[in-house]
C-alpha cells in the first residue's frame, strides 16, 4: 500500500512504524461530587510532576543555546506557571471539573488568547500550548507520559502533527523519518526536520491505511510517497534511489575542505546563515567560511526574559571564539511582522508586515536597541564583526541608526569600557531601499541582499502564503533586474555586496548570481555544499553569459527553462 504526501525534507528511509496518537478517551463532562475533588487535585499534581520530570530529562541532553532547548524550556515555564496552576486548581475545586477536563478547559483558554492576539508568533505558540495540554491529559488518563526516548531503532514516527516543542523531545538518533497528517514546506517543524536531516512527509493521510506500531514502512521523501509493508520490488527500487542519494551526499562531503571556486578558478566565499550559537559549531561540517547572517532576534524570541547587555556581549564573544578569526556578520534584531517576543509588550498592528518592524522597531525602542549596540561594540574589541541593519529604506533611517551607534560609543568611552570598530551594512529588502541606495552607500562598508522580503514587497505577495508560491516565486525576471541594479550600484561605490536571502541557498541560481556580480553568498548550512558543487561546474565567463541572457527574459516560465536547460 502506498499513499502520497508532501516531501519537506528529502531522503529515503526504512523502518518500523511508531504511531503517536492524540488521546482517544472521551472526557467525562459530569460535575464531580465534592468528596472526589481532593483526589482529582492529587492526580493532576502527579501528572504535572511526571511531565515536568520527563521534559527536564529531555532538556538536560540539549545545548542550552539550541532552539530545541528553548522550546522545551517554554513548555516547562507553562507547566510551572503559578497563575495557570491556580486556575487549574480553582477549576477543579470551584467548578467541580475532573482533572482532565480542567486541563482541557484551561489550556484551550490560554491558546485562544494567543490566537486572538493577531500575532503569527503567538498563533504558532498556541498550537504548542494545545499540544502540551493533550500530553498532560494523556498522562492523566494513562498514568504515564509518552517516553519518546524509548523509541525503537529506525522508528518512522507517524502523527497528526508534531509541534516544534514536541520535535525537541524526539531522540533523533532513533528516528529514521517523520510522516505527519498536517503541515507544509514552510512550517516550523519542516524547517527543524530539514536542519536535522530527517526525511519527512507532511499533509500525508497515513491514518487511512490503518498503520499500527511495528509495521514495516518505507518513506520516499524525494518523490513524496509512504509505503506500508513494501514488497521486494519496491524495496529494491527505493534502495537503488537511496544508494544514488548516499553517493551524491558522499561526493558533497568531499567538497567541504576545498576552496569554493568556479571551474576556471574564481573564488566565491560561502558563509552561513545561523540563528543560535550552537549552529556555529557545525560550520566546519560543511566548510563554511564564516557567518554571513546571525539572526539575533532569536536570542529574544526564545526567552521569556530579555537578554541584557552583558548576556548579549558574552554570546557575541562566544561566537567570535568559535569562529576563530572567520567573519561574524550580525544582523541587529529584526523584530515585528511575524517575529514577536514574549518578553516585550508588542502592540497588535492591522498590517504587521507593513508596520513597525526591523529598524523601525529598534529606532522606536532606543533603550532596547542601545543595549544590543553596546554589546556588539564591546564584543568587537575581541574580534572582527560586521553589523548590518534590517529594513532600512531611506537615508534618514540609516543616519538615525548611526547617530545612536555613535552615542553608544561615547557612553562606553565615558564608562572606560573598551570597544572595537565595526564594518557597517544594511540588508536591502525593499524596492525603496534599492532606489535610495545611492544616497546610503557612502555611509556603508557592505550591503547584503535579503531576497525573501525583496520578493514579497516587490510582488506585494505574502511569502508565507502557499497559494501564491507558484505565481510569485523568489526567482523571477523583475527580482533578477533588481539584484543586478543593487550589485551595479554597490560596485560603482566600491562597496562589497553579498546575499543572505533564501535565493543564495538555491544551487540552481548560484551561477546566475555569480554572473550578475555577486561577490559573497550566505547560505543555509544544509545547502552550502550543493551551492559549492554547482559553482564548481561553471566557468566565470559562462556565468556572465547566463546572467546576460537571463536579464533579457520577461517571463517566469522562460527564465525557469533557461536555468534548467542552460549548462556550462
Amino acid at each position: 500500500m502506498t499513499i502520497r504526501g508532501i516531501a519537506v525534507s528529502a531522503g529515503i528511509a526504512f523502518g518500523q512504524a511508531k504511531v503517536l496518537r492524540t488521546y482517544e478517551s472521551k472526557l467525562d463532562y459530569h460535575l464531580l461530587p465534592p468528596a472526589q475533588l481532593a483526589r482529582e487535585q492529587q492526580r493532576l499534581n502527579r501528572a504535572l510532576k511526571t511531565l515536568v520530570k520527563q521534559s527536564q530529562a529531555c532538556a538536560a541532553k540539549l545545548d542550552p543555546e539550541s532552539d530545541n532547548y528553548q522550546l522545551i524550556e517554554a513548555d516547562l515555564l507553562l507547566l510551572e506557571d503559578e497563575e495557570l496552576l491556580a486556575e487549574l486548581s480553582d477549576t477543579i475545586g470551584k467548578r467541580q471539573f475532573s482533572a482532565a477536563l480542567a486541563v482541557e478547559h484551561s489550556f484551550a483558554k490560554q491558546a485562544q488568547a494567543m490566537q486572538e492576539a493577531d500575532s503569527p508568533y503567538l498563533a504558532r505558540r498556541a498550537e504548542d500550548v494545545l499540544s502540551l495540554g493533550q500530553r498532560l491529559i494523556r498522562t492523566l488518563l494513562t498514568g504515564h507520559c509518552d517516553n519518546l526516548s524509548r523509541l525503537p531503532e529506525n522508528a518512522i514516527v507517524l502523527a497528526k502533527d508534531i509541534t516544534p516543542a514536541e520535535f525537541a523531545t524526539l531522540p533523533l538518533e532513533r528516528v529514521s523519518a517523520l510522516v505527519l497528517q498536517t503541515g507544509g514546506v514552510t512550517s516550523h517543524t519542516a524547517i527543524l526536520a530539514r536542519s536535522a536531516g530527517i526525511p519527512t512527509l507532511m499533509s500525508c493521510p497515513w491514518q487511512t491505511l490503518e498503520v499500527t506500531d511495528g509495521m514495516a514502512l518505507a518513506v520516499d521523501a524525494i518523490n513524496g510517497e509512504l509505503y506500508v509493508e513494501p514488497d521486494q520490488a519496491q524495496i529494491s527500487d527505493l534502495n537503488a534511489q537511496k544508494q544514488q542519494a548516499d553517493e551524491r551526499k558522499a561526493a558533497l562531503q568531499a567538497l567541504k575542505g576545498t576552496v569554493t571556486q568556479t571551474k576556471d578558478g574564481r573564488t566565491i566565499p560561502l558563509l552561513a546563515n545561523v540563528g543560535c550559537i550552537s549552529e556555529i559549531n557545525h560550520l566546519a561540517d560543511v566548510g563554511a567560511e564564516g557567518v554571513g547572517l546571525f539572526r539575533t532576534e532569536f536570542l529574544f524570541m526564545n526567552n521569556h526574559e530579555l537578554p541584557d547587555e552583558n548576556r548579549q556581549y558574552q554570546l557575541y564573544c562566544d561566537a567570535l571564539q568559535l569562529l576563530d578569526g572567520k567573519p561574524l556578520t550580525i544582523r541587529s534584531m529584526d523584530l515585528g511582522a511575524d517575529k514577536e517576543v514574549p518578553a516585550l509588550a508588542m502592540d497588535s498592528e492591522e498590517n504587521p508586515a507593513l508596520g513597525l518592524r526591523g529598524v523601525r522597531y529598534t529606532l522606536a525602542h532606543p533603550k532596547l536597541f542601545s543595549a544590543q549596540l553596546r554589546a556588539i561594540l564591546r564584543a568587537a574589541n575581541h574580534g572582527p564583526i560586521r553589523l548590518m541593519f534590517p529594513m532600512v529604506n531611506q537615508i534618514e533611517e540609516l543616519e538615525a541608526v548611526l547617530t545612536l551607534l555613535e552615542q553608544c560609543k561615547q557612553e562606553l568611552m565615558e564608562e572606560e569600557k573598551g570597544f572595537g570598530e565595526l564594518e557597517l551594512g544594511i540588508v536591502v529588502e525593499t524596492p525603496a531601499a534599492v532606489f535610495n541606495l545611492d544616497s546610503m552607500l557612502p555611509l556603508l562598508d557592505f550591503v547584503s541582499i535579503g531576497t525573501n522580503d525583496l520578493t514579497q514587497y516587490t510582488m506585494a505577495a505574502d511569502r508565507a502564503n502557499p497559494l501564491l508560491i507558484d505565481q510569485y516565486p523568489v526567482l523571477s525576471p523583475v527580482i533578477i533586474r533588481l539584484i543586478a541594479q543593487i550589485i551595479e550600484q554597490a560596485k560603482a561605490a566600491k562597496v562589497r555586496v553579498s546575499m543572505c536571502g533564501e535565493l543564495a541557498s538555491n544551487p540552481g541560481a548560484a551561477p546566475l548570481l555569480v554572473g550578475l556580480g555577486l561577490e559573497e553568498f550566505s547560505v543555509n548550512l544544509a545547502s552550502l555544499l550543493e551551492v559549492k558543487q554547482a559553482l564548481s561546474r561553471w566557468s566565470y565567463p559562462d556565468c556572465v553569459e547566463l546572467a546576460r541572457r537571463a536579464l533579457q527574459v520577461s517571463r517566469i516560465d522562460a527564465l525557469n527553462h533557461l536555468l534548467t536547460h542552460c549548462h556550462s
